[in-house]
């Protein structure tokens, strides 16, 4: 309980470690063995931890000592290793400087992850680009079950250094959002609401939070 008097909540980074693999454990264990001069692709839908999985990379090589840079629906100056979120974002401008990058940092040995929400050759971009981005490694990003979406918020509530009781859980699984994001940003709402209240989480509260995320969501 020591946390909710303090009212002190540590820091969440993504990282590879705290990503629940679920059936994406080849995934996975590409990210972690990236050699210089290789791309990958993660294609799959909204909020199937797309972006948790760049920004882990993107740290994971800023801890060895190498320059890594993040970006979402924009294309980032060339580093060490780039990672461009929401391909699918870019405009035409973009996409010619995505391609004027991925050659570059195949040239120069540099990393290049990129994420969309289909396959290279299903998105609506350039032709030469689609056919850049497939050469490299492709792979879907498969959304967890209820059982490893348990798992990962005990992890992250874990993480975050509060008490999650199974029923609270179920609760969130069965009448939350589905994608796992949406569940985690619930679950950080409901932590620092206990840390107001200086109570356990419950689902009492979790009600309470719940509704108050509807209500903001409603149309004004």
């Amino acid at each position: 309980m020591s946390q909710m008097l303090l009212g002190i909540a540590p820091d969440w980074i993504p990282s590879l470690d705290n990503f629940v693999a679920g059936r994406n454990a080849e995934l996975l264990a590409a990210l972690r063995d990236m050699a210089g001069g290789s791309s990958v692709f993660i294609w799959g839908e909204t909020g199937s931890g797309k972006s948790h999985l760049l920004q882990a990379a993107v740290e994971r090589t800023r801890a060895s000592g190498l320059d890594a840079v993040y970006a979402a629906g924009v294309v980032p100056p060339a580093a060490q290793m780039v990672a461009v979120d929401e391909v699918e974002q870019l405009d035409d401008a973009a996409q010619i400087e995505l391609f004027a990058l991925y050659n570059r940092q195949r040239e120069n040995g540099g990393l290049l992850l990129v994420s969309g929400t289909q396959a290279p050759a299903f998105l609506q971009l350039r032709d030469d680009l689609r056919t850049r981005l497939g050469w490299g490694l492709v792979y879907q990003l498969h959304a967890l079950n209820d059982e490893e979406k348990t798992e990962a918020l005990r992890q992250h509530a874990h993480a975050r250094g509060f008490g999650l009781p199974p029923e609270v859980t179920t609760y969130l699984l069965r009448h939350g959002r589905r994608d796992l994001p949406a569940l985690l940003q619930t679950l950080n709402a409901l932590d620092e609401h206990c840390l107001r209240l200086k109570r356990a989480a419950s689902v009492p509260l979790l009600k309470e939070v719940m509704m108050l995320e509807f209500a903001t969501r409603q149309p004004e």
